[in-house]
């Protein structure tokens, strides 16, 4: 499992977590839909810290910037 998050990705999905959080325990958002949403969240930070995405992989894509050059 190769990393192919980049920390300004990560960062970003760290805050949309907190942001929907929030919105769920403010009571803005609720019933099913933040449930649902609460799940994303979950998923959101997951995928943060361990710096990989699945359907990243799935699409061919990386915000990871190249650590391994040879020179």
């Amino acid at each position: 499992m190769n990393k192919n998050m980049g920390s300004a990705d990560k960062l970003i999905r760290v805050l949309i977590a907190a942001l929907i959080v929030f919105l769920f325990y403010n009571g803005t958002i609720s019933g099913t839909l933040g449930i649902i949403l609460l799940v994303f969240a979950g998923i959101f930070v997951l995928t943060s810290f361990i710096s990989f995405c699945p359907l990243y992989t799935l699409l061919g894509i990386s915000t990871c910037p190249i650590k391994n050059k040879k020179s």
